[in-house]
């Protein structure tokens, strides 16, 4: 009997030891799939990256050509207007003159409006 609960031990022992191989294989299973699974993750991450980065690109060359295209036409049509201005300016400056100096020249010897007569 003592010999029967020895060999029980023994095989309980021995089944404890494969359980615990059993367990440890899972875990490094589990471990190596965890590692798997983020190398994969980080090489999608990567290529999504990639990708919008390109489609930035592209989008940027695209529309940098149409921002400076639209700021030479911004600055052809400013000289333009200046030009007029400085045109118009020239044409009317000799009349402008003559208003001023009639204007300035031109006296009438009124009270001002605001003055009242003050009675004693």
């Amino acid at each position: 009997m003592v010999a029967q609960k020895s060999q029980g031990i023994q095989t309980l022992l021995e089944a404890e030891k494969e359980a615990s191989k059993i367990v440890e294989k899972a875990r490094a299973y589990r471990t190596q799939k965890l590692k798997e699974a983020q190398s994969e993750a980080e090489k999608e991450i990567a290529e999504i990256k990639a990708k919008k980065e390109k489609e930035l690109n592209d989008f940027q060359k695209k529309y940098e050509g149409t921002q400076s295209s639209a700021q030479d036409k911004i600055d052809r049509e400013t000289k333009e207007r200046l030009a007029d201005i400085e045109k118009a300016f020239t044409a009317k400056r000799d009349e402008l003159v003559k208003k001023l100096l009639s204007r300035v020249s031109e006296v009438d010897p009124k009270p001002h409006r605001n003055l009242h007569k003050i009675e004693a």
